[in-house]
C-alpha cells in the first residue's frame, strides 16, 4: 500500500487525462492546466476517462516519480469538482479512501477545530 504523508498537498485533475502521457505530459497538465509548479513535490492525481486508472505524480527531489494503478473491475470515485474548476485539493486519508474504493460521497465526517489558515506556520 501506498503511504502519503498527512502534510502533503494532493491536488487531483478535475478533468480525464489520456494514460498515454507519462511524466512530462502529465507535469504539463499540473503546470498549465491546474496551473500548480509540479517540482514543489505536491502530489497531482489523474485519472482516466472511464475512472478505472489512476496516476499520481510527484517530485522526489531528482525526478519524477510515478504511480499507476489499474483496477480490474469497478472504478475510482472523485469528489464532485466546483463549477469550472481545473484541480481540486484533497487531504491524504480521503486520498486513501479514494484508492481503497470509498465514496467519499457516503462518508460522515465530523465537525473539527481547523486553525484559520494565516495563523498558520
Amino acid at each position: 500500500m501506498l503511504s502519503i504523508p498527512g502534510s502533503l498537498k494532493i491536488f487531483i485533475a478535475t478533468g480525464s487525462v489520456d494514460f498515454r502521457k507519462s511524466h512530462d505530459g502529465l507535469a504539463a497538465i499540473a503546470e498549465h492546466v491546474m496551473l500548480e509548479n509540479p517540482l514543489s513535490g505536491n502530489l497531482f492525481v489523474f485519472t482516466n476517462k472511464r475512472a478505472d486508472r489512476i496516476k499520481l505524480l510527484y517530485w522526489d527531489r531528482d525526478g519524477y516519480a510515478l504511480w499507476h494503478k489499474r483496477l480490474e473491475q469497478g472504478t475510482f470515485r472523485l469528489p464532485k469538482p466546483t463549477e469550472n474548476a481545473a484541480r481540486m485539493e484533497v487531504s491524504a486519508i480521503d486520498l486513501s479512501m479514494i484508492l481503497s474504493g470509498i465514496d467519499l460521497a457516503s462518508v460522515k465526517s465530523q465537525k473539527r477545530y481547523r486553525r484559520p489558515a494565516e495563523n498558520r506556520k
